[in-house]
């Protein structure tokens, strides 16, 4: 099950996604399959936007002067109050042609990490919480629904998003 976006939805992506393209030769973001134990099993943190309708996995564009690291760091904060305790793993560099074709994620897999506060939601994120694996939401978006599924079934994570 897709998710499908209101005409008002694709204009404000298409108006961020036009400023990023005038403003950036290439965008750089991160995005994280947090996992965890949970009572029922194994859970995943997802995150639904203000402006765009769907889950998502946590994360954000690499700002100019910011390390792949720090923005992965910064996205699980703001997004989460998520902190790492371990190494996230590196699964790859992703190409995304949704909106552009310069884009790529950076997509990590983190198993340590602690939540600091419970969430509320902010001006970006109207709501994070946790999953368990087998009680996904309906409107994840296909590339969410895709890296969780390779993370469960084991297989590699392919080169583009």
């Amino acid at each position: 099950m897709g998710v499908h976006y209101s005409l008002r939805e694709r204009l404000q992506q298409k108006v961020f996604h036009l400023v990023f393209r005038a403003t950036r030769s290439m965008t750089l973001g991160v995005r994280a399959l947090v996992v965890r134990d949970g009572v029922h099993g194994a859970e995943v943190w997802l995150v639904r936007h203000t402006y765009v309708r769907g889950w998502y996995l946590p994360g954000g564009g690499v700002e100019r002067g910011e390390t792949v690291r720090q923005a992965l760091e910064k996205e699980l904060r703001e997004e989460g109050n998520l902190r790492l305790t371990g190494e996230p793993e590196l699964r790859g560099c992703l190409f995304n042609t949704t909106t552009t074709s310069r884009d790529h994620v950076c997509y990590f897999v983190v198993r340590e990490c602690e939540q600091t506060a419970p969430y509320g939601s902010n001006r970006e994120i109207a709501e994070g919480r946790w999953f368990a694996l087998n009680q996904l939401p309906e409107n994840l978006t296909r590339a969410t629904r895709a890296r969780i599924e390779e993370f469960v079934e084991g297989t590699p994570t392919p080169d583009a998003w």
